[in-house]
């Protein structure tokens, strides 16, 4: 095996193979340069049988069959010979695998094109067997690397970071994540055939604890999309059904606000766009995502792919964006460029989302998208052989972006004061402002729409002197003060009993918390980690009770 590594390893020296990430080089060429000879014969019924005759006397012929062998070695036909009863090496058979399918040993139409491959995707725990035998294999024999690029992805393993195997009874089933498996089907598909027949029970009860209602179904994209968040290039994914239920979320997050942009556009077309400040906002922020997504793939950090989507689509397009052209779109005085073009950005947004986040979720993508051509009147078979959007159809906008966090910072502020006050979500209140500079006066001017629909607001009121106004929640947002008047909302007797209650658990959990770590037995023989909690604990505790002492203030200014 010396020569045939030699060649392997000055491929991946010379970048002629380039592992993805670079550090999974390291166990290659530890194992290339420690090469031993390779024994390719294995005892199994299964398999490739070797293709070695041998006569009487135990002399070998090597031919593709029998017939072949007579003829090569000119054996007589009256010369008995009896086959090989081993056969290959599975690893050996698998190291042929980038050009015999494509023919090979014939010059086929599909080598020409096809060899060599681009990228090999595979596990970190096969780069020898596998990856190091396909790249000398492929020199050997064609000349020619098998692929350009490795890219290295960690091993699946249960929540508890263990190898999934049908000795432990937790291998977990792609489809039954996908379809759902009740209980009873899920407790045969792990016992059936166990080697080791007294861990039925065990893995029974396992498996009633951990799934007792079975498993539900998420879908395959939310596990798509599941596996790509966890693709950071490490060795180990522990695999979390909370994940998955959140990426199942998110598609129905995604279905929803493709509904909402349908039921607000046409197919008409839209001549004079005039785009609002949130507009121009959303397309600088997914132009923004375009890149982070781009650069992600051409890494291969699927991991950052999944994440620059998912923010985009929820926390951007679904949370700020949709919600601002609600205000737009019921505006009395709005003009049609401007209404047209808030309607030409919600399909255009939409209709590039949907493309970008398609190789990660091509199944609800798939359907949206058809259901959105059939709406705006665009011709499209499929999603598949639609262009990646491209950063130069969305233009960068700063002067936007920052008018934009001035607004989210504003509603943010009052959202704030409405959940710390536990004020009901959905009851309008008056805010007062001070301190506002000539730029802040402009904007809330400019955007009271949005602010009042968003932060559910009554009335925004300029004021000059704050002293007048008592018992007022109040948030800083740079020199200026928001102040919400508390007095006729709330009632303040209720509401400083359920403060104080929370006030008095707050300093008890805070004493326990300071007991622990004043314990010098406790710091030295607990364990780090536990250690470290507690001290966050510690933290979290003073800043809740700072929290809570002055939202006591407050209801004491309004008693």
């Amino acid at each position: 095996t010396k020569p045939l590594a030699k060649a392997a390893i000055e491929a991946v020296e010379l970048g002629n193979v380039r592992f993805v990430p670079e550090s999974w080089s390291k166990t290659y060429f530890e194992w290339m340069r420690n090469i031993q000879d390779w024994c390719i014969s294995r005892q199994l019924w299964w398999g490739h049988r070797i293709p070695a005759w041998y006569d009487p006397d135990g002399n070998v012929y090597v031919a593709r069959d029998e017939t072949e062998a007579r003829k090569k070695y000119e054996l007589s036909d009256s010369l008995p010979l009896h086959q090989d009863e081993d056969v290959l090496d599975t690893w050996f058979s698998s190291a042929l695998w980038p050009f015999s399918t494509l023919g090979w040993p014939e010059n086929t139409p599909e080598i020409s094109n096809f060899y060599p491959t681009t990228v090999l995707i595979t596990g970190f725990d096969i780069i020898f067997f596998w990856v190091a035998r396909m790249i000398m294999m492929g020199i050997k024999f064609m000349g020619e690397v098998p692929f350009r690029e490795v890219y290295i992805h960690g091993l699946i393993r249960d929540h508890a970071g263990q190898k999934m195997s049908k000795t432990k009874g937790n291998v977990i089933d792609p489809i039954d994540i996908i379809d759902g498996v009740k209980l009873k089907t899920l407790l045969a598909k792990r016992t059936e055939g166990l080697m080791q027949q007294h861990l039925t029970a065990d893995i029974q009860r396992t498996t009633r604890k951990e799934f007792p209602d079975g498993i539900s179904p998420f879908g395959a994209d939310a596990l798509r999309f599941t596996f790509a968040s966890l693709a950071t290039g490490g060795r180990d994914i522990n695999f979390d059904f909370g994940r998955v239920e959140g990426y199942r979320n998110f598609c129905n997050k995604l279905w929803n606000a493709s509904q909402y942009v349908f039921s607000n556009t046409s197919k008409q077309e839209l001549d004079h766009l005039e785009f609002t400040v949130a507009d121009r906002w959303i397309r600088s922020r997914f132009r923004k995502t375009i890149e982070k997504v781009t650069t992600a793939f051409h890494g291969y950090r699927l991991d950052l792919a999944a994440n620059a989507l998912y923010d985009f689509t929820w926390h951007e397009f679904c949370d700020w964006y949709l919600e601002l052209t609600k205000s737009s779109l019921k505006k009395q005085d709005i003009h049609e460029a401007q209404l047209n073009g808030t309607r030409a950005t919600l399909t255009e947004i939409l209709g590039a989302l949907l493309r970008l986040l398609h190789p990660i979720m091509p199944f609800i993508t798939e359907e949206l998208w058809l259901d959105l051509c059939e709406h705006i009147d665009k011709k499209s078979d499929t999603i598949m052989i639609e262009a990646i959007p491209n950063i130069k159809d969305f233009t960068s906008d700063a002067e936007a972006e920052e008018e934009l966090d001035w607004i989210k910072e504003f509603v943010s502020n009052i959202r704030q004061i409405r959940g710390e006050m536990r004020l009901n979500p959905s009851q309008a209140l008056p805010v007062k402002v001070s301190g506002a500079q000539a730029s802040d006066h402009a904007r809330i001017e400019k955007f009271k729409t949005y602010l009042i629909s968003l932060a559910k607001l009554e009335s925004i009121e300029f004021v000059e002197n704050t002293n007048a106004i008592s018992g007022a929640a109040t948030s800083l947002m740079g020199k200026m003060r928001l102040l919400v008047p508390l007095v006729g909302i709330i009632n303040p007797e209720t509401e400083r009993n359920r403060l104080k209650k929370q006030r008095d658990q707050t300093e008890e959990d805070l004493a326990k918390c300071r007991k622990k770590l004043e314990n010098d037995q406790f710091l030295k023989n607990a364990p780090e980690d536990v250690v470290t909690k507690e001290r966050e604990k510690r933290v979290k505790f003073i800043q809740r009770l700072e929290q809570l002492n002055n939202q006591l203030t407050t209801l004491d200014e309004i008693i």
